[in-house]
């Protein structure tokens, strides 16, 4: 069994190369190959919805089956043309009315595709998998996504099936000392895997001329000066206001910031940040893009990348994904940037909630010369390739996967889990 916090026993990829090999975990048994049903609330967007199809993948390529239920979306041709299974059920629903149907549909599907693991990404969606899992006496795997906090004894009774699992994987080493320190989960049944980039997609060599210049000239971008990027969704706690702040303190006409991504239909928060952008004279300088369809093309445009988050962030993925990039990134000093980001090597940390700090990051990593630019870029990309590729992440979840098929397989294993 692998050690408390081990993020498994696949060795990193050659840096100058990328490895999608599962043929380790294919594993034929008497019935067949294995089947893991992922559950979560829907297929649209996010880091959740991506890792999910990432696993998918990888498990077809090792011949296992995959199943996945969630309430639909975009996502489901793509989960499809991965060679999985989508099955709707409303397991986002928190209506009562709806949870016993949802659940005899979730254990007769169990039953039905002989599910070997049931591994369950939402808090909505794991409660009623859990149960189903143990009705059926499969094994039961949690992702921990968001942040631990709990305000509320009910929330965090609410968040507490997450740490049900008999194996429970956090996304970073921040996130499993908050669930060892405020849940009491066992360190013997967590494991730590670092959600990964998939490095066909970010790869700052593969982003072609056309690419660039069309996003340039959609959002007007000025030539001959430098893009600061903020990705993520225009909410509080992502720092859009710190970020403002920040800029404020710099020479007016020394950058062109995007702020790249949805509202999440928080339009409160951008409106309220539009006025005070006035106010400082920042209105030429600081545009709100809304979604982007390709990120590697935003990325490769930026001359820095800001995660100024107000709030530690569980893992950021925007961190690896600017790093697989070879672009700077400047993140606040907590949570998951800790993990992701080498200071003053493959960009900086600054003090959290403090515009002067972001602003000092921000000059920082615009003054670097041509070659210190290349220097960080090189050392961010191999730094990734090593450490956060999405082959890493796929293949260590395998192989919690095939570690519980193990136990579960042994003599005398305790059949009601």
């Amino acid at each position: 069994m692998n050690e408390p916090l081990d993020q498994g026993a696949t060795t990193a990829p050659d840096s100058n190369r990328i490895i999608e090999d599962y043929e380790a975990f294919r594993r034929p048994g008497p019935k067949g190959a294995p089947t893991v049903l992922q559950v979560l609330p829907a297929l649209v967007s996010g880091g959740v919805e991506r890792g999910t199809v990432d696993v998918a993948r990888a498990l077809v390529e090792a011949g296992w089956r995959a199943l996945v239920v969630s309430r639909g979306g975009p996502m489901v041709r793509e989960l499809e043309r991965v060679g999985a299974t989508h099955i709707a059920l409303p397991v986002h629903s928190k209506n009562p009315l709806h949870w016993r149907a949802t659940f005899d549909a979730l254990v007769d599907l169990i039953w039905r595709e002989g599910v070997d693991v049931v591994h369950a990404r939402s808090r909505m969606p794991a409660w009623l998998a859990w149960r189903a899992a143990r009705r059926n006496r499969v094994p039961f795997v949690t992702t921990f996504h968001q942040r631990p906090a709990a305000a509320t004894a009910l929330k965090r009774y609410y968040n507490s099936v997450m740490v049900r699992g008999d194996r429970v994987i956090a996304i970073s080493h921040y996130v499993a000392d908050r669930l060892l320190a405020d849940y009491g989960l066992d360190p013997v049944r967590l494991r730590v895997i670092p959600r990964g980039v998939d490095l066909s997609l970010f790869d700052p060599d593969k982003v072609t001329a056309e690419r660039l210049i069309r996003l340039s000239e959609r959002w007007r971008i000025p030539d001959g000066v430098p893009v600061v990027v903020l990705p993520g969704r225009v909410t509080k706690w992502k720092g859009h206001g710190l970020l403002v702040d920040a800029l404020a303190g710099l020479e007016r006409g020394s950058f062109h910031c995007l702020m790249v991504g949805e509202d999440g239909g928080r339009r409160s928060v951008k409106a309220a940040l539009e006025p005070r952008i006035a106010r400082l004279g920042l209105t030429p300088y600081i545009h709100f893009v809304g979604r982007s369809d390709d990120m590697p093309a935003v990325y490769k445009l930026a001359d820095v990348v800001v995660s100024a988050s107000l709030d530690p962030e569980p893992f950021g993925r925007v961190m690896i994904e600017a790093q697989a990039m070879g672009r700077p990134i400047v993140a606040t000093d907590h949570g998951g940037a800790r993990e992701t980001v080498l200071p003053g090597e493959t960009g900086w940390l600054v003090k959290p909630g403090d515009p002067q700090a972001l602003a000092d990051g921000i000059r920082t990593a615009l003054a670097l010369d041509a070659a210190g630019r290349q220097r960080l870029a090189e050392r961010a990309v191999a730094h990734v390739r090593e450490n956060f590729s999405r082959y890493q992440m796929c293949a260590r979840t395998l192989a919690v996967y095939s570690e519980l098929l193990d136990e579960r397989a042994r003599p005398g294993a305790a059949a009601d889990r």
